[in-house]
């Protein structure tokens, strides 16, 4: 079997397709879910607690700054190890919050699917000739 043919077999298959497809919808609804984070979740956080902004936090290992210095700034002294922990709380902060967020959604998105089927009416009665044919079919039978 050819490279050719067997590429063709591997990318037309439904798994693959499935696949990009998901990617896409999943960079789409990333953007989305960073969308409802940075301008709907974060500016009601800020509002109520301060924007949450740990990245200027940091203890030197090694090294001698002057205290008050900004972290861009220590990192570009020579022989200095900095140990930079304010970003990860950051970051830990943020995804924390995007987990909440992502829940609350899944959880919408499940609650609908999950609506109750709506209930089926009665069926309708069987018209004249739908009831003279069933006679005629049980008299039949019981002969």
């Amino acid at each position: 079997m050819g490279f050719a043919k067997e590429f063709k077999e591997f990318a037309v298959k439904g798994n693959a397709i499935d696949l990009a497809v998901g990617v896409i919808i999943g960079g789409a609804f990333g953007t989305i879910v960073t969308s409802v984070i940075n301008d709907l979740i974060m500016p009601v956080v800020g509002a109520i607690i301060g924007k949450p902004d740990f990245s200027s936090l940091y203890i030197v290992l090694k090294g001698n700054v002057p205290p008050g210095t900004k972290l861009e700034e220590a990192r570009k002294i020579a022989d200095t190890s900095i140990f930079a922990y304010g970003n990860f709380i950051t970051v830990a902060i943020n995804f924390l919050l995007l987990a909440l967020v992502v829940f609350f959604l899944v959880r919408a998105i499940n609650k609908m699917k999950k609506a109750p089927a709506p209930v089926d009416a009665a069926p309708p009665a069987p018209t004249p000739t739908e009831a003279l044919l069933t006679e005629i079919r049980d008299a039949l039978k019981s002969k």
